[in-house]
């Protein structure tokens, strides 16, 4: 089970996680998980570019150190990256101290400040330590571009009707997630680039 819009009631207890950006102005905040892959990461960029979007990519340190020129490149078109762990470890299965080592590995490939733990999993011990040292990102809206029960045209639906000023959406950059990223992410930025959005990466002005 997943909810598509982050209820209220959990961001409000979990404060020191940042779910959505205040905005007053028509901004998105595109991010990609899961990522980098030879084949998928270079599709979203090319969607991104006929668009002027820009999206921050929480990239995984294993991929990432195998696929370094991706890296090099998402940086060179003005997205940002993110640390999404260096194995993809789940917050709530694995120890404190496994975890942090694991995130710390994948620091020493990325060299970011903005973490996302997998599958949003985390634990209070671990949100405690991490976030004198990482702003900890989640995010408001999660499509479910990862669920096999939706269809493409439902990923897309769900992604437009769930969208407003701020929102923190989720894709995930991966073999299994592709085909309906193809599909919906360029409608999804053509539906709100005539609507007057645009879309920026999460970086450090957001969180001063």
């Amino acid at each position: 089970m997943y909810f598509v819009k982050t209820p209220k009631i959990i961001s409000y207890y979990y404060k020191d996680l940042i779910w959505k950006i205040p905005e007053k102005e028509n901004k998105i905040y595109l991010t990609f998980d899961d990522g980098p892959g030879k084949r998928t990461t270079s599709s979203i960029l090319d969607i991104l570019d006929q668009y002027n979007a820009k999206a921050t990519f929480f990239c995984v340190g294993n991929k990432a150190k195998e696929n370094s020129k991706i890296i090099d490149q998402i940086r060179e078109k003005g997205h940002t990256i993110g640390n999404h762990s260096h194995s993809h470890l789940n917050g709530n299965k694995t120890s404190a101290e496994e975890f942090f080592a694991d995130i710390e590995k994948c620091n020493e490939v990325l060299q970011s400040n903005l973490f996302r733990p997998p599958y949003g999993k985390i634990t209070r011990q671990q949100i405690k330590k991490l976030k004198n040292q990482y702003k900890i990102i989640l995010w408001s809206l999660l499509p479910g571009d990862f669920d096999k029960n939706i269809s493409k045209e439902k990923c897309l639906r769900r992604s437009i009707k769930n969208t407003t000023k701020g929102t923190i959406i989720v894709f995930h950059d991966n073999l299994k997630t592709i085909d309906k990223i193809i599909y919906t992410l360029p409608k999804y930025l053509e539906h709100f680039s005539k609507s007057g959005f645009i879309f920026e990466p999460l970086g450090d002005h957001l969180f001063q």
